[in-house]
């Protein structure tokens, strides 16, 4: 068996959660990629949007590589939250390209440098001095946070749910088991809701 390299596992682990998210856009429309469905506004277009603008910051200006792209909505006058929701005059495909080429920016840092290699995230203040393999485990965990941000959005378009088309990863069975065990569910949170305290 061979043995595992820590640089390329995290590699791979972050591209997975990458395409997790792009797919949860795949067979919508433009209302249902950019509506709201929280009351905080979530929604999938923007859950990308944001993704490609962390990408661009972790992996560009912390170690020195700058990604020359222009982000509007980073900028000081900016709306607050306008990296967590698309304007109609964006397009899907202009934020889709904008997270391709912020993955093509991240994985030339990511191959260019060892995984001990040191950077400065500045908006983390006295906290920022990092290497490549906390930024690597970092924007993992923030995809894969918003790729199951995106799984419930998506489930509440039109029910599709799983990391890939050809992956559910979801346990159960079919609608009408679902139906059944989201019912027994339902009835045993009002039962412990009736039990006296």
């Amino acid at each position: 068996m061979k043995p595992n390299d820590p640089k390329d596992d995290l590699h791979r682990y972050l591209k997975t959660a990458r395409e997790a998210v792009v797919w949860k856009l795949d067979g919508l429309s433009e209302y249902d990629v950019r509506r709201p469905l929280t009351p905080t506004g979530t929604n999938l277009l923007g859950l990308v949007k944001h993704l490609a603008s962390v990408e661009l910051g972790y992996f560009g200006p912390t170690f020195g590589r700058p990604h020359n792209e222009s982000l509007p909505w980073h900028e000081e006058d900016a709306e607050p939250n306008s990296d967590m929701w698309v304007p109609a005059d964006e397009s899907r495909e202009d934020i889709l390209s904008l997270y391709h080429r912020a993955w093509a920016h991240a994985d030339a840092t990511i191959e260019a440098l060892p995984l001990d290699a040191m950077g400065h995230v500045a908006w983390w203040g006295d906290n920022g001095d990092v290497t490549l393999q906390r930024i690597m485990l970092h924007m993992t965990a923030e995809t894969n946070r918003h790729a199951g941000h995106a799984d419930i959005v998506r489930e509440l378009i039109d029910g599709k749910v799983g990391m890939r088309e050809t992956n559910s990863n979801m346990d159960g069975g079919d609608e009408a088991w679902y139906k059944e065990y989201w019912n027994r569910l339902e009835a045993s949170a009002k039962e412990a809701q009736a039990k006296p305290s």
